[in-house]
C-alpha cells in the first residue's frame, strides 16, 4: 500500500511539473501586441533559414517565420510567410531580402524601406499582402560566380601562356640584359664619379679664382652702368631740349617760317638779278673783253717797236747796226 502511495505522489509530482514547464513556455512564447501576416516568395534557395526565425526592420527585430514551403501560384517557387508587428512603419516600397547571422549559417528575415511609393501589396492565394523578395549581397555573389569563375579562368589560361617556356626563357634574357645594363650603369656612375672629381678640381683651380675677382668687376660695371645711366640722363634732356627748339623753330612766325620767307625773297632778288643786271654784266663782260684785247694788241706793237711811243707808229729808220742802216754821208 505505500508503494503505490509513493508511486502516486511521484507522478503527482511529475505531473505537476510537466504543466509548470508547459505554462512557462507558453509563457515565454506568448506574444505582446497584435501581428500581421505578410507572405514572401522567391525562386532563390531559402538554405539556413528556418520556422520562428527572426524578421527584422532595419535590424530591429519586428516578427518571426510561421510558415516554409512551396508557392501554389508559382510552381518552383518558395513562399515563406512572416508574422509582423502592427507597429512596424510598413509602406508599399518596403521590401525583403535574407540575411545571415556571422559564421553559424542561420538566415533571417531583413525588411527595409527604399523610399519609392511602389503600388499597393499584391495579396497572395491565402489573401496575406506579398511583400518584394529581393536578392540578398550573397546572392548575387552566387548569380555572378559562373562568370567571376570564367574570368578567374581566363586569368588563369593567360597566366599559363606568360609562364609558357618561351616567355619564361624571354623573361631570363631580359634579367641577363638588365644585369649588363646595370653593369654599364655601374661603370657610367664610376666616369660620372671621376668626371665630377675633375670639375671641383677645376672649380677650385680657375673658377674660384675668377669668382674672386667678380666683386671688382661688378664694381666697375656698377660705375659703368652709372655712367651709361648718366649719359642716357644727358641724351634725353638733350633730346627734350631738341624737342624744344624743335617746337620754337616750328612756331607760326618762327625761325623756320622767317627762313622761308628770307629764301622766297632770295629767289625773287635772283630771278631779278639773272632778267635785268646779267644781261648788263654780259654786255660789261663783251666791253671789257673787246677792250683787254685792243690793249693786248697794243701791248704787242710796243713791245714789237718800242720807238713807236717816242717817234709815234710811221716807218722807222734803221739805226746803227740794223739792217738797212746807210750814213748820211754815203747817201750823199
Amino acid at each position: 500500500m505505500e508503494n503505490k502511495s509513493h508511486a502516486l505522489a511521484a507522478g503527482t509530482f511529475v505531473l505537476v511539473v510537466t504543466a509548470l514547464l508547459i505554462a512557462l513556455s507558453v509563457w515565454l512564447s506568448r506574444e505582446s501586441g497584435s501581428s500581421h501576416p505578410y507572405e514572401l516568395s522567391t525562386s532563390d534557395s531559402v538554405t539556413g533559414l528556418q520556422l520562428q526565425a527572426p524578421v527584422r526592420y532595419k535590424g530591429v527585430a519586428v516578427g518571426k517565420v510561421t510558415y516554409i514551403g512551396f508557392d501554389p501560384q508559382v510552381p518552383g517557387n518558395v513562399v515563406i510567410r512572416l508574422n509582423v508587428d502592427d507597429t512596424t512603419p510598413l509602406t508599399p516600397s518596403t521590401f525583403a531580402t535574407l540575411s545571415y547571422q556571422g559564421i553559424t549559417g542561420l538566415a533571417f528575415v531583413q525588411l527595409d524601406d527604399s523610399g519609392d511609393q511602389l503600388d499597393a501589396l499584391a495579396p497572395g492565394s491565402s489573401g496575406v499582402p506579398r511583400l518584394p523578395l529581393k536578392n540578398s549581397r550573397l546572392g548575387e555573389l552566387t548569380d555572378q560566380a559562373p562568370v567571376l569563375l570564367a574570368k578567374v579562368q581566363d586569368v588563369l589560361d593567360n597566366m599559363n601562356k606568360m609562364l609558357s617556356q618561351q616567355n619564361v626563357d624571354k623573361v631570363g634574357a631580359v634579367l641577363d640584359n638588365t644585369a649588363t645594363a646595370t653593369a654599364r650603369i655601374g661603370e657610367a656612375a664610376q666616369n660620372v664619379n671621376k668626371l665630377t672629381a675633375q670639375l671641383e678640381a677645376t672649380m677650385r683651380t680657375r673658377v674660384d679664382p675668377a669668382l674672386a675677382g667678380v666683386p671688382a668687376m661688378t664694381q666697375e660695371v656698377s660705375a659703368s652702368l652709372a655712367a651709361v645711366r648718366k649719359a642716357a640722363d644727358d641724351v634725353a634732356r638733350m633730346s627734350t631740349n631738341i624737342d624744344k627748339t624743335a617746337d620754337r623753330l616750328n612756331q607760326p612766325d618762327g625761325p623756320l617760317d622767317r627762313l622761308a620767307e628770307g629764301t622766297a625773297a632770295l629767289s625773287r632778288v635772283v630771278e631779278t638779278f639773272g632778267a635785268a643786271t646779267l644781261p648788263r654784266v654780259n654786255r660789261v663782260t663783251e666791253d671789257a673783253s673787246r677792250a683787254a684785247r685792243q690793249l693786248s694788241r697794243t701791248v704787242n706793237g710796243i713791245n714789237d717797236n718800242p720807238q713807236s711811243l717816242i717817234f709815234g707808229s710811221g716807218t722807222v729808220q734803221p739805226g746803227p747796226g740794223e739792217p738797212g742802216f746807210a750814213a748820211p754821208g754815203a747817201n750823199r
